[in-house]
C-alpha cells in the first residue's frame, strides 16, 4: 500500500514554506523510500485534490512578463501569477469590507456610420 505523505493544514503560505523547509531531511527519507518500494508518484498533492485546476488564456506579452517579474524573485511564473491574483482578490475584499467604491469599467460605445456610394 503507497504511503501518503500527511501534511498540516496551513494558515499561509510562509507557513508551508517555513514547514517544507524544516522537514527535508524527514521528506528526502520518505522520497527515497518511496522511489526504493516503487510507490513514488507525481504530483500526489494535486491528485489528492488540494488544489483545483484552472485554465486562463492570457496574452503573450503578459506572460513573458510574469515569466522575467518571477524569476527575479526566484519563483515559477505559475507559483508568481496565483500570488498576484491573490493579492489583488484580498485587496478587492478588504476595500469592499472597508466600504470603499470600488472602480467600474465604463462600456464603450462606438457608433457605425454608413456611407452611401
Amino acid at each position: 500500500m503507497p504511503r501518503i505523505l500527511k501534511t498540516p493544514e496551513f494558515k499561509s503560505e510562509e507557513e508551508e514554506a517555513r514547514w517544507w523547509a524544516d522537514n527535508q531531511g524527514a521528506l528526502l527519507k520518505e522520497f527515497e523510500a518511496a522511489a526504493k518500494d516503487g510507490t513514488l508518484g507525481r504530483g500526489t498533492l494535486v491528485g489528492r485534490g488540494q488544489t483545483p485546476t484552472t485554465t486562463i488564456r492570457l496574452n503573450p506579452g503578459d506572460i513573458e512578463l510574469a515569466r522575467s517579474q518571477a524569476e527575479r524573485r526566484g519563483l515559477k511564473y505559475q507559483t508568481y501569477l496565483k500570488m498576484i491574483i491573490h493579492q489583488a482578490l484580498s485587496q478587492e475584499a478588504r476595500e469592499k469590507k472597508a466600504g470603499e467604491a470600488l472602480p467600474t469599467q465604463k462600456k464603450s460605445r462606438r457608433t457605425v456610420t454608413r456611407m452611401k456610394s
